[in-house]
């Protein structure tokens, strides 16, 4: 299992993007939310879309959940 942070900063198209720990651009603590440890980005995903309606997977550490 992996532990995995939601951005709380949106990118310029409103998403709040999914990270892996240690992603190289997973976001400095205070600008995190720890959503727990999953097996997979899909339920990553789903508990992100608790805190934020609009969630991507990193491009980077998390390629299977991310869309464009």
């Amino acid at each position: 299992m992996t532990s995995y942070y939601v951005n709380k900063k949106a990118q310029a198209n409103g998403d709040h993007e999914v990270h892996k720990r240690g992603c190289s651009f997973i976001p400095n603590e205070e600008n995190q939310v720890y959503l727990g440890l999953f097996n997979n980005c899909p339920d990553a995903i789903k508990e992100a879309k608790k805190h934020y309606g609009q969630t991507n997977g990193c491009y980077y550490c998390s390629a299977y959940c991310h869309t464009k």
